[in-house]
C-alpha cells in the first residue's frame, strides 16, 4: 500500500504512518489548509498541567543528585510502585526506550505484541537484535525480551496482568526481560501493573508524563524495574538525565492528585464526544484508550488527505483501513472535525 519514504501512495506520504506530530511535513504537503492545525494524531492530552515558574539559579545549573532523588521518591509514590524498585528518570519515554537496547551484551531475540506502532521495534533493530511481532503472547517462541505496550499506542488494547505473569517464567531462563510501556495508563491507573507487584526483577515498566499531563514537550518518562539493567541505564543516560523544567514539572505534576482527578475526568467528556461525532460520519469505532479512538474506513487513505486539506492531521497506519484521532479541545474544534467529516 505504501512506498518508500516522501513517495506519495494512495495519497499519503508513508512518514505519517511512522509517528504522529508531523505538522511541518503536513504543512508543506498541504500549503492550502487552513491555520491554525488542529493536530490529532499525537494521542496528547490537549489539557497541560501548568509549568511550574523556575527561578534564574534553577535554570543556570546543572540538576543535582538531591533532586533527582525526590523526583524519584516522588514518581515511586505516585505510580505505586514496589518499594525495592528502582526508577530510572528519562529525557522522555521514547529516549528510555531508545537506550535499552544498546545496553545487553549479547544480541537477543526480541517478541514485540502487536499491533503497535513502530519504534519499538525500529529500536531494537537497530542495536542489532533479531525482533519479531507476534499476535498473542503464546507465540513468544524463544524469546528472551518481550515487550507489551498495556495500553496499545494503535487499538487501546489491554493485556491482563495474569497474562503478563505467565510469560515471565521463560523470559527468566533466558535471562531475559518483560517491558512493559504504561504510555497510556495514566487515565486510567487501575491497568498499572505498579501496584499489584512486590517486585520487578525480570520486569521493566516505562511510564510518560508527555501525553497525561499533556507536555510531551518537556521530556520526562521512568524506567521502573528491579533489574541489573537500571544501573546501566542510568549510567548510559549520565549525571543530568532531565532538564532543571522537567524536575520541576515532573515534582508538580506527580504531587497533584487532585489535578489528575480533574483531567481523568476531562478526557473521558471529550473521549465521549469525539466518538459521537465520529459515529455520526458513519466511522466504525475500531478501538481505543482514554486519549484517543481508533476509527475504522474503507476509504481511510482518502479521509486522511481530505481532513488534512482541512487543517486537520490524524495517524494513518501502513497495516489498517483505519485512522486514530486524538481528543479535540472544546466545540471549536470538534465542530471544525465535524463539518471536514461532512464535506
Amino acid at each position: 500500500m505504501f512506498g518508500k519514504a516522501g513517495a506519495l501512495v494512495d495519497g499519503i506520504d508513508p512518514r505519517f504512518c511512522e509517528r504522529g506530530g508531523r505538522l511541518d511535513m503536513a504543512r508543506e504537503a498541504y500549503p492550502d489548509a487552513p491555520e491554525p492545525w488542529i493536530d490529532l494524531s499525537t494521542a496528547i492530552s490537549p489539557w497541560i498541567h501548568p509549568l511550574p515558574a523556575l527561578s534564574g539559579s534553577e535554570i543556570r545549573r546543572h540538576p543535582d543528585a538531591e533532586a533527582l532523588r525526590r523526583l524519584t521518591q516522588t514518581a515511586k509514590k505516585a505510580y505505586r510502585a514496589p518499594s525495592v524498585a528502582d526508577a530510572v528518570p528519562l529525557p522522555g519515554a521514547n529516549a528510555g526506550l531508545s537506550v535499552l537496547p544498546w545496553l545487553f551484551r549479547e544480541p537477543k531475540r526480541v517478541a514485540i505484541l502487536a499491533p503497535e506502532h513502530a519504534g519499538h521495534a525500529a529500536a531494537w533493530e537497530a542495536a542489532g537484535h533479531s525482533v519479531s511481532q507476534i499476535a498473542s503472547l503464546d507465540r513468544l517462541g524463544k524469546a528472551a525480551i518481550l515487550v507489551a505496550v498495556n495500553p496499545s499506542h494503535v487499538d487501546g488494547r489491554l493485556v491482563e496482568h495474569a497474562d503478563l505473569a505467565a510469560a515471565l517464567p521463560p523470559l527468566r531462563r533466558r535471562d531475559g526481560l518483560l517491558i512493559v510501556d504504561e504510555t497510556f495508563v495514566d487515565a486510567d491507573p487501575g491497568h498499572s501493573l505498579l501496584p499489584k507487584v512486590a517486585r520487578l526483577d525480570y520486569t521493566l515498566v516505562l511510564r510518560s508524563l508527555g501525553e497525561f499531563y499533556g507536555a510531551a514537550g518537556i521530556g520526562l518518562g521512568f524506567a521502573i524495574t528491579s533489574h541489573p539493567v537500571a544501573e546501566r541505564l542510568r549510567a548510559a543516560l549520565g549525571a543530568s538525565p532531565v532538564s532543571a523544567q522537567a524536575l520541576a514539572f515532573g515534582e508538580a505534576a506527580l504531587a497533584s492528585a487532585a489535578w489528575a482527578e480533574s483531567q481523568r475526568a476531562s478526557l473521558k467528556e471529550a473521549a465521549a464526544a469525539l466518538e459521537a461525532v465520529l459515529g455520526a460520519a458513519g466511522l466504525r469505532i475500531l478501538g481505543g484508550a482514554a486519549l484517543f479512538r481508533l476509527a475504522g474506513s474503507t476509504a481511510a487513505s482518502e479521509l486522511f488527505v481530505r481532513l488534512a486539506s482541512q487543517g486537520i492531521l490524524t495517524r494513518p497506519f501502513r497495516d489498517r483501513g483505519a485512522l486514530r484521532f486524538g481528543l479535540a479541545k472544546g466545540e471549536d474544534e470538534l465542530s471544525r472535525i465535524r463539518h471536514a467529516l461532512r464535506s
